[in-house]
């Protein structure tokens, strides 16, 4: 066997101005200390489960374990992508890519972080548009699903900027106040590939662990 036996940590995505890779355990540490830091103005609701809010050290543990679950619990038919996004050496926040039966549904969801230091720059736009590109052009996926919270207006620009279009509403319950979802869902009828060039390295050995292609039973048996 040639290359990493986890060949997504050696997937990368490049934008002008970031890197998004497989987090290492260095870099949790590091994410886990820019999150600790502010994600959100406080008393704003962003997120369903409000994990920003924990105090320490439960904010750390849950935030290590979080990865690591995410890691452990991978299969071709259930993954979840989270992908550390770094500027220059710095990680800055966390952009994931989910997929549910990826096979046959060809639909992703994204959702993301950024470090509040680090917001208004544009970093945004650019996480986002680097997993649209793994998604639709490298996965080949037919859409992409994302929302935002009442109230999130920068996630709703980016969205914006990069071409989604209107996919209804959801209420959530989050800490016991009601929270309104706005949907959203791009293809490639609607997306705005130019706006950000991206570059994809790693991605051949990764596929069959997407979803795409079969998998030999000698490259996956579950125990």
């Amino acid at each position: 066997m040639s290359g990493h036996p986890w060949p997504l940590f050696e997937l990368r995505l490049r934008t002008p101005r970031l890197e998004l890779r497989l987090p290492t355990d260095d870099d949790l540490l590091e994410l886990m200390r820019v999150a600790r830091e502010g994600v959100v103005e406080e008393g704003r609701t962003f997120f369903a489960v409000p994990w920003h809010e924990l105090s320490s050290p439960a904010f750390e543990r849950q935030f290590l374990q979080h990865w690591w679950a995410a890691r452990g619990s991978w299969s071709p038919t259930n993954w979840t992508l989270g992908l550390a996004v770094v500027a220059g050496s710095q990680p800055i926040g966390i952009q994931d890519v989910m997929g549910r039966n990826f096979a046959v549904r060809k639909t992703v969801v994204t959702a993301s972080w950024l470090g509040r230091a680090y917001q208004g720059r544009g970093y945004g736009t650019e996480m986002r548009a680097a997993v649209l590109t793994l998604a639709l052009e490298g996965l080949g996926a037919e859409r992409a699903e994302s929302g935002f919270f009442e109230g999130n207006a920068q996630s709703a620009g980016v969205s914006a900027k990069l071409g989604y279009v209107d996919n209804g509403e959801e209420v959530w319950a989050v800490s016991r106040e009601r929270v309104v979802e706005h949907r959203l869902r791009i293809g490639r009828e609607t997306w705005k590939r130019d706006l950000v060039p991206v570059t994809i390295e790693g991605l051949e050995p990764c596929l069959k662990l997407f979803g795409v292609g079969d998998l030999d039973p000698t490259e996956w048996q579950p125990l």
